[in-house]
């Protein structure tokens, strides 16, 4: 060849379509004069290139070091084997992209990405071509799970395939020192979507749809706005009656809605947010984030998030919603497009149809949504970032697989808050959050989402991993969709700790503590407290809660008085005797007498009457005995969240607690401490205080039982998981007195600690007991 000259191919793997991966390679192979060709093949990146020994040497290191913010280079690999050699001078090119032999690892998926500065600049530039056009975007923002229908990610595989592009947009994808150069969703009011209004027979295209739903906003309307995943709800966050009939016409009565403000400065005026929450809030996911309630109003707190004390915030991911935002100069309020319970809404007709009821108005577009992705939640828990809702910013961004596989797993999930995961090699991609499975389109939702995840990630499942609860939709799914001999049955609370240990990518055996509503333990019993000495392939119970019985089952659970009389009159007879009547008394005679008697002949005679030893009944307990929950809550955690809201900062001492001995296991007795909390209740200690000293007490019960697990053998690494631990109270009280014993404790991150998270904690378990089989 002549001179040092040489040839290299690069195989790139990671997050490296749709993020402007292939302009970065050509302006950095320009800049090093190199010769060659950049192109996506599959679900990855090729790159044949040719120049001088050191300038190949500069360009493999920068590969890593220099990418675009919003990729992920997760392995490279270089060889001499140039099947085209390029020519010398004849410069570096973007080739169109090809098909290529499927490895044994998953495509990557890119997330949607909330509108960068330069975007925005542009955005409210009156000069500027894309001024106020609500499609803006670049190589480093807009949509990307929502758009894409096929890889490798191409403008002909997206949703955008419909618009071809003008002459000006033509030039900026092609010019390589654009920052548009290759960026697929390229549009601009002359050749990209188009904004559209109905209401009651008007309508209305591009700019007046925007004044239409802005000024039917600003008089206390409701607009079913249609954002990136799927249509929100969104109406003024200061006017109390639009929140009000939101609530009324969504079936929504006392869960907290989100609310989206234009900017930081805007956050600070209603919320007081840390600087975790704050990073939270400006970054490229753009994630609801809980943030304490500000001082100064703002928002009809009252009933945009009533009893909680904290405000979901989060600021525009679109051009659309940066416009709505800069026009009204409000808070607004910006939840899911949908009934309670089912999917949100993502074609039009069936948005139209289904939103009727809800909405005054629609503002559409023409840009069809290939995927549903809600909005993610999150929170900060004294700087540790916790996901509560993993959708549209992080999803379907893949998670390690600590023990690799060559057999194709899917996981099924569990029954709410669902996801489902696929996973293969050393990866697994969990789509987003999919809703209740106990509602029939969120069960339709289910399998699109697994079929999108099959056709995008290129991975066909040979096995399946699912819960062991035999109703659980998921289950069934799975018994239905694959042979006995593939199916692989997962405990729940397994599943949520080995997904805590997954994402911190332990090896070793861990103790993991889960604590969530209710799970189907292996006994045949329901479990929530437990206490699992485990490794991805087993696990061995070594501690829990006291069981008690769900009066009623489900009517248990949406009731937590049911809960309380359950507590009172069926506790696990563990040496010390339920709370006296007489001490309860106070509690009962809130209640109907009637409800009572039939609540204590149920329990006597053992009628539907499941026992269970969940930490999430327990807590719904507290807060029934304490006067926090009134009536039958309307959305899981309703009541943990009031008694955690009603503990606020305060400090107590803990209630009286015991540990006892049986059947080899470590059991928590709450006998004691509700006898307490009655006690204490009926003598005038504030009932602020009372929800203090019991969540001390999990705590210190929670250290007690880690501590002899440890005494008995087990690690001393633990993960903590499951829906309790979403309380950020419990959860920073646990780490603190876990790690005062020094012990290393962990809690999941980037995956929920809820059900969210099932999921992938079942595809880790399915992928090591496959390699250990």
């Amino acid at each position: 060849m002549g001179g040092d000259r040489e040839a290299r191919r690069f195989e790139v793997y990671g997050t490296v379509q749709g993020v402007g991966f292939r302009p970065f390679v050509q302006r950095l192979a320009t800049g090093l004069h190199l010769d060659g060709w950049v192109r996506n093949v599959d679900g990855h990146v090729v790159i044949d290139t040719a120049g001088t020994s050191r300038s190949l040497r500069r360009f493999a290191d920068a590969l890593r070091a220099q990418a675009p913010p919003l990729s992920v280079v997760r392995r490279i690999r270089s060889s001499r084997d140039v099947p085209e050699l390029p020519e010398p001078g004849s410069g570096f090119t973007v080739r169109a992209s090809v098909a290529g032999d499927r490895r044994p690892a998953p495509r990557e998926i890119p997330a949607d990405t909330a509108t960068c500065d330069a975007c925005l600049a542009e955005l409210f530039a009156p000069r500027n071509r894309r001024y106020r056009y609500p499609f803006i975007n670049c190589t480093d923002c807009g949509p990307r799970a929502t758009v894409i229908t096929g890889l490798p990610y191409d403008r002909p595989r997206t949703t955008m395939r419909s618009f071809p592009l003008c002459p000006a947009c033509a030039a900026e994808y092609r010019a390589p020192s654009d920052r548009r150069f290759h960026a697929e969703p390229l549009a601009c009011p002359a050749c990209g979507p188009r904004l559209s209004w109905h209401a009651d027979g008007w309508e209305a295209t591009g700019p007046a749809a925007l004044r239409a739903a802005e000024e039917l906003i600003a008089d206390g309307g409701i607009v079913a706005v249609k954002g990136l995943g799927g249509y929100q709800l969104v109406c003024d966050a200061e006017q109390a009656p639009a929140v009000l009939r939101l609530r009324r016409r969504k079936h929504r009565p006392h869960k907290p809605f989100a609310v989206m403000v234009a900017d930081l400065a805007a956050a600070h005026r209603i919320a007081r947010p840390t600087r975790t929450e704050s990073r939270l809030l400006v970054s490229p996911a753009r994630p609801v984030v809980l943030v304490t309630d500000g001082t100064s109003g703002g928002t009809a707190a009252g009933t945009v998030h009533p009893g909680t004390g904290r405000v979901g915030l989060f600021l525009p991911t679109t051009g659309l919603h940066h416009l709505l935002l800069r026009d009204l100069d409000r808070p607004l309020v910006v939840t899911s497009g949908n009934l309670a319970g089912e999917p949100i809404a993502t074609a039009d007709a069936d948005a139209r149809e289904r939103l009727a009821s809800i909405a005054d108005g629609f503002l559409a577009h023409n840009r069809p949504i290939a995927a549903r992705y809600d909005d993610s939640v999150t929170q900060a828990v004294r700087g540790h970032v916790l996901t509560i809702r993993r959708a549209r910013g992080y999803a379907p961004v893949p998670l390690p697989l600590p023990v690799r596989t060559h057999v194709p797993v899917v996981a099924a999930g569990a029954q709410s808050k669902h996801t489902v995961t696929v996973a293969v090699g050393g990866n697994a991609v969990t789509g987003p959050h999919t809703g209740d499975l106990s509602d029939a389109r969120a069960a339709e939702a289910f399998e699109r989402c697994y079929a999108d995840l099959v056709a995008l990630t290129g991975v066909t499942p040979r096995a399946v991993a699912h819960d062991l609860h035999p109703g659980y939709l998921s289950t069934r799914w799975a018994a239905d969709s694959f042979p006995a001999e593939r199916r692989i049955a997962v405990q729940h609370h397994h599943a949520h700790i080995a997904a805590c240990a997954a994402e911190h990518r332990l090896r070793g055996p861990f103790l993991g503590i889960a604590y969530d509503g209710l799970g189907f333990g292996d006994d045949g019993t329901l479990w929530g407290g437990e206490i699992l000495v485990a490794d991805y392939t087993g696990y061995r119970r070594v501690g829990r809660f006291a069981t008690a019985p769900l009066p009623g089952g489900e009517a248990a659970v949406r009731r937590p008085a049911r809960m309380a009389l359950g507590y009172l009159h069926g506790l696990e007879p563990l040496g010390v005797p339920p709370p006296s009547p007489e001490l309860a008394r106070q509690f009962t005679e809130r209640l109907a007498p009637r409800e009572v008697a039939a609540v204590r002949i149920m329990v006597g005679r053992r009628l539907n009457c499941p026992r269970a030893s969940s930490a999430g009944r327990l807590f719904d307990a507290a807060a029934a005995l304490l006067g926090l929950v009134d009536g039958e809550i309307s959305y899981e955690g309703q009541a943990a969240v009031a008694l955690e809201n009603a503990a606020g900062t305060a400090r107590r001492a803990a209630l009286p607690w015991r540990l006892i001995r049986a059947d080899g296991l470590w059991v928590y007795d709450p006998a004691p401490t509700l006898t307490a909390l009655l006690g204490q209740l009926g003598a005038g200690t504030p009932v602020p205080l009372l929800a203090a000293a019991f969540h001390t007490t999990i705590a210190e019960v929670t250290a007690a039982l880690a501590e002899r697990a440890v005494a008995g053998g087990a690690p001393r690494t633990v993960c903590l998981a499951g829906g309790c631990f979403v309380n950020r109270r419990l959860l920073s009280d646990v780490r603190r007195l876990l790690r005062a014993q020094g012990m290393r404790v962990l809690a999941g991150s980037a995956v929920p600690v809820g059900d969210g998270g099932i999921s992938y904690g079942q595809a880790v378990i399915a992928a090591a007991r496959l390699k250990g089989g």
